[in-house]
């Protein structure tokens, strides 16, 4: 049995019912967010443009632009369902730990969203460690065991 088995194995036996409203919630948050970004791109262009660490190509800007509201937008749709849930969190990923490292660190307002997404990067690891759940498309879309 190779590594992403074991994996899933693991993640198939330790799930609490619990855990299903949590991505039920995460997903419709990231959409949400994907759902903001995709109405309001000035204010993504501005929030990314602004970061002084990253000197991006205009070819560039509108890539990661695109990537983000696309990904959050798919991804917390497919994360709500629990359809291609490990895979939709591991594509959620790298746009929050850049959320917290780039954005939300440097600022000093307390309204800043640091502390949700620390929450959400968080939920992200652990649902590609997990998966689903039995509350879930994937679990209705599976066939029994033969």
């Amino acid at each position: 049995m190779n590594f992403i088995h074991k994996i899933e194995r693991f993640g198939d036996s330790h799930h609490p019912a619990i855990m299903d409203v949590l991505r039920i919630t995460l997903g419709i948050f990231l959409f949400l967010k994907g759902y903001g970004f995709f109405h309001n791109m000035a204010y993504l262009r501005y929030t990314i443009e602004n970061q002084h660490l990253l000197d991006l190509s205009p070819g560039m800007l509108n890539f990661v632009m695109y990537y983000v509201t696309f990904v959050h937008l798919a991804g917390g749709v497919l994360i709500t369902l629990g359809l291609l849930t490990r895979l939709s969190s591991i594509l959620q990923i790298p746009i929050v730990i850049g959320a917290i490292f780039l954005i939300n660190i440097f600022k000093s307002s307390p309204n800043s969203d640091l502390w949700l997404s620390i929450f959400a990067c968080v939920l992200l690891f652990l649902f590609a460690l997990i998966g689903s759940g039995p509350i879930s498309l994937n679990k209705l879309l599976s066939l029994p065991n033969r």
